[in-house]
């Protein structure tokens, strides 16, 4: 009897919220393979588990996300600043506790400060956890590697082809990796020209992606949509009581946001254009680097009673919290190719709840709205815009209803059930079971 084909899969993140990571992972053991996820620990999560077995042919590996002796020096560091023990007097102080080696507190100490202070760090912790990522590759002889997004895909490069017998691999770009927020380098273009040279196969997640990297690169890659999964019929009425929770009056509609609170998704747009809403309060679930600014931002145009946060939550229990929303938002901005081009794993999450939108007019996005009839494309760069899309669905009850009904429809259509035999079709042609 042969034994099943091995799957070394990377992803840049703690896998706690990765839908599309957690769809492909599953499909691919459900079918047969076996999968090892290969991602990071949060050690600001002490909950968070270092290995997990999600099912009998799928395993989760999160590595240390910090090398030890950084660990080490960083409570070194912060020992010197809560005690006081800094300058010359701190390093002598340091030499007096440990008298069995003086000479090497002093540099040891030293080089703390320097490492704890400056880029250095950075350069330290993502080099070594590379590193670490490559070990775990390559030592587990994959028939087949498997590079989310550019960020892994040097990892996936050297475990898959640095060896006798070079393995399969496949680059799984989420995102347009030569124009995003916070890809701004040069370097990132080089990289990937470079690197797609090596690869065995290629996917990215809609039509208008691969025909930029058709015209990039001279290939048309595989295209598999990020849709969600398939809302099962016993349980797709369980919600969350929002109104309950955030303290929001039971007439009042819950106009919802759901994503990463980050540059580039319309958020601050959206908040301007609450004034201008006929009712409604708009709830915003998630995390993200601009979600302090938005917070200040709401209290200095006096809208705490108009406007809601609440923490991100598991990717499992979301629909839960989908289904208390009036209307859905997907607001990006045209800010780089990657927003412009995107599909939305947010839009198709709405749809599965039956909640209309409010949404860009960028062609993928658009495409669904307008062509599924599923709510109503504005201009993301205009809060007046936006809160006349946000009016005419509060206005217009008949053609509300209807894009309820349209809605769910679409979600038949647009779900991983379907979607998965293109993704699993891919592998079955590099890595036959």
């Amino acid at each position: 009897m042969t034994r099943s084909r091995r799957v070394g899969m990377f992803v840049w993140n703690h896998f706690t919220n990765d839908a599309r990571v957690l769809r492909e992972c599953t499909a691919l053991s459900e079918a047969g393979y076996e999968v090892d996820l290969i991602c990071i620990h949060d050690p600001k999560d002490p909950n968070l588990p270092m290995f997990e077995q999600r099912n009998e042919r799928f395993k989760v590996y999160r590595l240390r996300r910090y090398p030890v002796l950084l660990e080490l020096m960083r409570k070194a560091y912060r020992f010197s600043i809560q005690n006081k023990l800094y300058g010359v007097f701190g390093l002598v102080i340091w030499a007096l506790l440990d008298y069995l080696a003086p000479l090497l507190m002093i540099p040891l100490t030293l080089l703390a400060f320097i490492l704890v202070k400056t880029k250095l760090n950075v350069i330290w912790v993502r080099g070594s956890l590379i590193l670490r990522m490559i070990l775990k590759g390559y030592t587990g002889k994959y028939d087949i590697y498997h590079s989310n997004d550019l960020n892994t895909l040097p990892q996936g490069y050297i475990s898959s082809k640095w060896r006798l017998k070079p393995r399969k691999l496949i680059y799984d770009s989420h995102e347009v990796q030569t124009s995003r927020t916070g890809y701004n380098s040069p370097f990132h273009g080089k990289l990937e020209a470079f690197l797609i040279k090596k690869i065995d196969e290629m996917i990215v997640e809609n039509n208008t992606r691969a025909k930029y990297n058709e015209d990039l690169y001279g290939f048309y890659p595989h295209v598999v949509h990020n849709y969600p999964f398939k809302q099962q019929k016993t349980n797709n009425q369980e919600k969350v009581d929002l109104h309950e929770i955030l303290n929001i009056p039971r007439h009042e509609k819950i106009l919802l946001y759901q994503g990463g609170i980050q540059t580039g998704r319309g958020l601050d747009k959206l908040i301007k254009a609450v004034p201008h809403f006929k009712e409604g309060v708009l709830v915003l679930i998630g995390e993200g680097k601009i979600k302090k600014e938005l917070q200040a931002m709401v209290k200095e145009m006096g809208l705490e009673d108009k406007v809601k946060f609440h923490p991100k939550v598991p990717v499992g229990d979301l629909p839960k919290y989908t289904r208390n929303g009036y209307i859905g938002f997907q607001v990006l901005n045209n800010v780089c190719f990657n927003h412009y081009s995107a599909s939305s794993n947010k839009l198709f999450e709405y749809m599965m709840a039956g909640v209309p939108v409010v949404a860009c007019s960028f062609p993928e996005i658009q495409r669904v709205v307008e062509g599924d009839k599923t709510g109503v494309s504005v201009d993301s760069h205009d809060p007046i815009s936006i809160a006349n899309g946000v009016n005419w669905l509060l206005e217009h009850h008949e053609k509300y209803k209807e894009m309820k009904v349209k809605s769910i429809k679409a979600s038949q259509k647009y779900n991983w059930d379907n979607e998965k035999s293109i993704f699993l079709n891919i592998y079955y042609k590099s890595a036959p079971l």
